[in-house]
């Protein structure tokens, strides 16, 4: 069955930043660790370019809702590109299939008897696309996310009856594997246990968005429209595009990674909808924090926004992807801090990782012939980094499963760690002054390599193209699609040719440039 896992649909009303880079990073290195455990894996990404806010935005300058839905997109797409994100597909919500998908879907809620016709009143947020509980007297009171006036509302539209799912989400969400982590499902049965009340999935006087089948002037409410962007692109897979098929796509082994600030969304509405069109709800969602820069929320206003091409542009994509993913628990609000991330380069991939495999190898190629030196199993040997190994081997795919990339990353490098201390304490430069003792450093100095050898393959999910130095530099081919093999000790060929060796990443000055 395939695994299926999804970033969200990016709202298009600006470019990307790299808080939506560094969601889609990580669901990037999840989608390559079960592709090399073996799973068939369907991963999602895609953009959400319904809704009023898009509209104003396009009108500002000067574009049709349209024309700058294509250009948002395709700065995704070409970021994506450049990062070289590993999506299997990629949804927009403009497309004709998800219109398709959309109505079809409504037919279902509608069959139910879970559409009604109402009023919303009350006050709206156009950037949170969403009405807010204001217990202000303000005669303005203003969204304290972004920090903007509420407009006030008072019109017709379509409700959905939330309210009748009270028990089953309540059920839904108290299960133990469904939200994830802890935190974030405390939130929920918190806001849960407040009463559901039922929300309204139509706009009037809104174009910019799917019309709703016989309701003249109602359009979809975007994030009605943009959830089920998640099952278009499930049902996209060439075939007929008719939801029936959902269940023939690998739903619902699905794992949704969504920011903190659309969980409510993701974890209750969501849900119920699925359960009104007779459809089964995802199994795990995922809610992580938020990305400050030096402790700040970013934002135009403080120019602190930052560029995920400049990002790649200045440093390429192992050191951000080595920060964000090691450096932040996935799950909690992570910051950037320009010295931290210069630090964490030098110290963990130049220097405890490229500085172990360069020296190692430059010893082995010094005195075995310019080759990997040959094993000899009949010398004592007490297995001390082979049980290392394994230990990290387990730890790393362990925490990989549970979306914990800074433990992932973590053990990887404390094995690096401990191959250093070793070969420190075995002293290899003094023994083979030795002739007698020149099998025993021949020994020391394989082990070492091989260590470098499962770093680098540990590592192709998290630094797909540093993975790939490494193993170069051992005179390995990076053709590892299944893992599990290629993670058993001893598969180091001896007698093989090492190559000169190169730095696997250049250090980064204290300034931030190369």
């Amino acid at each position: 069955m395939s695994f299926i896992l999804t970033t969200p649909l990016y709202y298009v009303n600006d470019k990307a930043h790299l808080g939506s880079t560094y969601t889609t990073l990580a669901c990037d290195t999840l989608a390559r660790f079960y592709r090399l455990e073996g799973r068939k894996v369907i991963f999602i990404t895609g953009v959400d370019e319904h809704g009023q806010k898009i509209q104003r935005t396009a009108i500002k300058s000067g574009k049709t809702p349209q024309e700058h839905c294509d250009t948002i997109t395709e700065n995704y797409l070409n970021l994506w590109k450049n990062w070289d994100i590993t999506y299997d597909r990629f949804i927009r919500t403009t497309s004709p299939k998800h219109k398709i998908i959309v109505e079809q879907f409504f037919k279902r809620v509608q069959s139910s008897g879970d559409i009604y016709i109402g009023y919303q009143k009350g006050w709206y947020c156009v950037e949170c696309e969403e009405y807010k509980e204001v217990s202000t007297k303000d005669d303005k009171p203003s969204c304290s996310v972004h920090m903007k006036d509420l407009e006030w509302r008072d019109e017709e539209n379509l409700f959905f009856r939330l309210s009748k799912y009270q028990s089953q989400i309540e059920n839904l969400i108290s299960q133990p594997n469904f939200l994830f982590p802890k935190s974030r499902r405390k939130e929920i049965i918190n806001f849960v246990a407040g009463g559901l009340k039922d929300f309204s999935i139509s706009r009037i006087n809104v174009p910019w968005g799917i019309p709703v089948p016989g309701f003249k002037g109602h359009t979809f409410y975007v994030w009605f429209d943009a959830l089920l962007g998640y099952l278009t692109a499930i049902i996209d897979d060439g075939g007929e595009i008719n939801i029936e098929r959902l269940n023939q796509s690998g739903w619902p082994e699905t794992l949704h990674v969504i920011g903190k600030d659309i969980l409510r969304f993701h974890a209750v509405y969501w849900p119920a909808m699925l359960i009104s069109a007779g459809l089964k709800v995802p199994k795990t969602l995922f809610g992580h924090g938020f990305l400050t820069s030096e402790g700040q929320k970013m934002g135009k206003s403080l120019g602190n926004v930052l560029d995920p091409m400049k990002f790649l542009e200045s440093y390429g994509q192992d050191s951000v992807r080595w920060y964000l993913l090691r450096n932040i628990h996935f799950g909690k609000d992570g910051d950037y801090q320009q010295k931290r991330f210069v630090e964490l380069i030098n110290n963990d991939l130049a220097n405890t990782i490229g500085n172990m495999i360069n020296r190692t190898t430059s010893m082995s190629r010094k005195w075995f012939s310019n080759s990997i030196p040959t094993y000899d199993k009949k010398l004592p040997n007490d297995n001390f980094l082979i049980n290392k190994s394994t230990a990290t081997i387990n730890e790393v795919r362990d925490n990989l499963t549970g979306l914990k990339f800074l433990e992932a990353s973590e053990s990887i490098l404390e094995l690096s760690r401990i191959a250093n201390v070793y070969i420190n304490e075995k002293a290899p430069w003094k023994l083979i002054k030795d002739e007698d003792k020149k099998q025993e450093v021949g020994n020391i100095i394989y082990d070492v390599l091989e260590v470098s050898r499962i770093i680098g393959v540990l590592l192709k999910p998290i630094l797909p193209n540093l993975s790939k130095k490494i193993l170069n530099q051992l005179s390995i081919q990076d053709d590892i699609s299944y893992w599990k093999d290629h993670l058993d000790w001893g598969k180091l060929k001896s007698g093989q040719l090492l190559p000169q060796p190169q730095p696997i990443i250049k250090k980064l000055e204290i300034n931030g440039t190369l």
